[in-house]
């Protein structure tokens, strides 16, 4: 049997305050005294809940902690100071006694204890529910209904070159209903394009006044069409917010089509320099598509004409009832 060491097997343990001085090593001197107070402590109750969990499932299940060593890899002696709470456990250390327990990971790291939470017992039930009791829960558990959340409002999503801009303009045109795009909400509300955006905030800078002018726009607007950038799903507080707000339409198109839409528009970007970019692409749309999917209608306008594609969408937009 192979027992994990500290150091080499990246198990850092420490005795008091040994674990909270390796992390306090790494965030360097630029941190306030005050923050870096408060992270330490943060820092310091999780590996004290991680060690009580470690210790109450191992009670639980019976067994010995040398027992539990033998299952894991790790030493009993780190795992005694582990459950003691001086123990600043790897994640993959820790997955290993979760495995060896027959437990979640982050049953171990959550604030609830998943055998006194109701509130983790209702996430467990709703994760292994099929959709439509999970609509109907959320519907129960929302004090307004879905009509009134998401009123006339509807959001095209789907990466670039499947055609929300320019199908969601050509739509308002016909519908009387007005257009908006995300990014020219946040640019205007900004004072900046989106690319000095995120040269100045990054993408977490950039996520958080999405969601910002999402929130905006929920709220001064009635009836609307709204052209969303296509990686708003990478927050999920912003996704699941467009979702329970707007009738999502998930645009999408074949990889070619993304691809030629985008370098018809002038932007040669993508491919160059870049001979792998093809492929970067299919990847990004396939890891994208379970989240896509949960719009509820799609349209698809691969090798469709913009005026057969805007057929398309507004059919959909009457059969669906989205402006009734």
């Amino acid at each position: 049997m192979h027992y994990y060491t500290q150091g080499a097997e990246q198990l850092c343990v420490g005795r008091s305050g040994g674990a909270m001085s390796e992390i306090t090593n790494f965030k360097g001197d630029s941190q306030p005294a005050q923050q870096s107070t408060s992270i330490d402590r943060a820092a310091q109750q999780l590996i004290l809940r991680v060690g009580e969990r470690v210790r109450k499932a191992r009670e639980r299940k019976g067994i010995p902690r040398r027992v539990l060593s033998e299952l894991s890899g790790v030493s009993p002696r780190y795992l005694a100071q582990l459950e003691a709470g001086a123990g600043n456990i790897s994640i993959g250390l820790l997955e290993r006694v979760a495995i060896a327990l027959d437990h979640r990971i982050e049953w171990f790291l959550s604030e609830d204890d998943p055998w006194t939470s109701d509130a983790l017992r209702m996430m467990n039930l709703f994760q292994t529910a099929d959709k439509a009791t999970q609509g109907a829960v959320l519907d129960l558990l929302t004090p307004d209904t879905p009509s009134a959340r998401k009123a006339q409002r509807i959001c095209l999503l789907g990466l670039r070159g499947a055609g929300k801009s320019t199908l969601g303009a050509a739509a308002s045109a016909k519908l009387g209903v007005p257009f908006l795009e995300l990014n020219r909400e946040i640019e205007t509300h900004g004072g900046m394009p989106v690319s000095e955006v995120m040269a100045l905030y990054g993408q977490d800078g950039y996520r958080k006044l999405e969601s910002e002018a999402l929130q905006r726009v929920i709220a001064t607007h009635e009836s609307v069409i709204l052209a969303v950038a296509g990686g708003i799903v990478a927050e999920p507080m912003t996704y699941n917010e467009l979702l329970g707000h707007f009738h999502t339409v998930w645009v999408k198109a074949d990889p070619e089509e993304h691809m030629s839409r985008v370098q018809a528009q002038g932007d040669d970007r993508p491919m160059a320099g870049n001979p792998e970019a093809m492929e970067q692409l299919r990847a990004l749309l396939a890891s994208r598509e379970p989240v896509y999917d949960r719009a509820e209608a799609k349209l698809d306008t691969s090798g469709c004409s913009l005026e057969t594609s805007l057929v398309d969408l507004l059919a959909l937009i009457e059969d669906e009832g989205y402006l009734r």
